[in-house]
């Protein structure tokens, strides 16, 4: 339908490249080796970010749920912080960090670690007190008790926290690609906005639709 649409003669060149004009374009990109440094860039930083965000979600939460000064000190951040627009502090982490790598992963880690914190809190609140007692009847201290019982049993709770995260985690980075610059598939996208190359913007769009 593409294809069809951009040969039509309804829409120029310039609004609606063709379809197999583009996928040439991506396939030049890939031969050439732009295509893979691009898509590395942006695979490393939004997945390390989200690492980054998983690890210290999940600790965070944990901690919160142990710890009462902890969670007075988080609960309300995480509140008032959770429902608004991260990328709002793209500018601050700019301004204090530069347009490098660190910025870009430390954006994604800002925005992608609230969703899994809040879920890992829901999870282990969840948890069924029946097998908190029958493991302290056991003997198992805390520490056994955190590891053993309560995050293997809030573990989908978490994992549906990630699976919010990882998509938040690409987007984010594409954000602060175009915003920033640099290499990367949203870097590249913007380049190419700037020179009205519009093949290599919709190549952009397509790359992206396929990582995510």
């Amino acid at each position: 339908v593409w294809e069809l649409v951009a040969r039509s003669g309804k829409v120029t060149m310039f609004m609606l490249p063709p379809f197999t004009v583009v996928a040439k374009y991506i396939a030049n990109d890939a031969l050439s080796g732009v295509l893979w440094i691009n898509l590395g860039l942006t695979l490393y930083r939004a997945m390390l970010g989200f690492l980054i965000a998983a690890v210290g979600g999940i600790a965070l939460a944990t901690a919160m749920s142990r710890f009462k000064l902890v969670r007075w000190f988080f609960d309300p951040i995480i509140s008032v912080a959770f429902p608004m627009p991260k990328i709002a502090f793209l500018p601050v982490i700019m301004l204090l960090l530069g347009v490098y790598d660190v910025s870009k992963i430390s954006i994604v880690v800002f925005d992608a670690i609230f969703p899994v914190v809040t879920a890992t809190l829901a999870g282990i609140a969840a948890v069924e007190k029946e097998l908190l007692w029958s493991a302290r009847n056991m003997g198992a201290n805390e520490r056994e008790l955190t590891w053993q019982v309560v995050l293997p049993a809030a573990s989908p709770q978490i994992l549906t926290g990630l699976q919010v995260a990882l998509p938040i985690a690409l987007i984010v980075e594409i954000i602060a690609e175009m915003v920033m610059g640099g290499y990367g598939l949203g870097g590249a996208m913007m380049s190419a906005s700037r020179f009205a190359n519009s093949t290599g913007v919709f190549a952009g769009i397509v790359e992206i639709a396929i990582v995510g």
